[in-house]
């Protein structure tokens, strides 16, 4: 039985082979990764692990995914791309909330042993999702405002994206986790510890990785 810590490291790394697949194939089957990251986080959001020790869900591997595609769509086919690719993934949210609960509807034959299974995962995907799309919305709103406060403080162009991110960041995980997960977990506070943790590996390592992913790039996007 593999250890959840071994796991973790495995989804990451399958991730980011994923991600670099998607870089090399082209603009839209990138588009594509982060949407399904966007859905696929609110979707396994649920399940409850141990991991380093604390309580933790199995969403977090998918933040990899998700910013770091944000930020080489964004370097390598422009801030358009990436604004078309955040309303898409918007748009898959929103359908995935729709078709969850249209299933939700039928009801189950005499032989059916999975619709029990499909109300407690899918029962709480409104929650979930509108809490995400909540808190994108109000997080960007204070980014906006924020990093232009910044700017007589911090000169620096990068210091001041970093201190930026790490605030972005820890008001994103903040928020959802109180609008989306109150009630339904055994420890928030394990959830942000830990959710916050990855995304500053992220911002502390996400340059390079990109660097190294956008080598595979389409030759017509460079």
């Amino acid at each position: 039985m593999f250890m959840n810590e071994v796991v973790f490291v495995l989804h990451v790394i399958i991730i980011l082979v994923f991600l670099c697949c998607a870089v090399r194939l082209g603009q839209g089957v990138l588009m594509i990764f982060i949407s399904l990251s966007a859905v696929l986080a609110n979707l396994f959001v649920l399940k409850q692990i141990t991991l380093f020790g604390m309580q933790v869900t199995c969403s977090d591997g998918f933040a990899v995914g998700g910013i770091l595609g944000l930020n080489l769509l964004q370097d390598i086919y422009g801030k358009e791309a990436a604004r078309r690719c955040i309303r898409a993934s918007i748009f898959a949210m929103l359908f995935f909330i729709a078709m969850s609960q249209i299933h939700l509807f039928y009801i189950p034959s005499a032989f059916d042993q999975t619709h029990s299974s499909y109300v407690s995962i899918l029962g709480q995907t409104p929650r979930i999702v509108i809490a995400s799309l909540t808190v994108y919305y109000v997080v960007q709103r204070i980014d906006v405002f924020f990093f232009g406060f910044l700017k007589p403080y911090i000169q620096n162009l990068g210091s001041r994206l970093i201190v930026s991110l790490l605030v972005n960041q820890a008001l994103d995980t903040i928020l959802f986790s109180f609008l989306g997960l109150y009630g339904l977990v055994a420890s928030l506070l394990d959830i942000i510890i830990v959710s916050y943790g990855v995304k500053c590996s992220i911002i502390a390592f996400g340059s390079y990785i990109a660097s190294l992913f956008k080598r595979y790039a389409v030759k017509e996007a460079l």
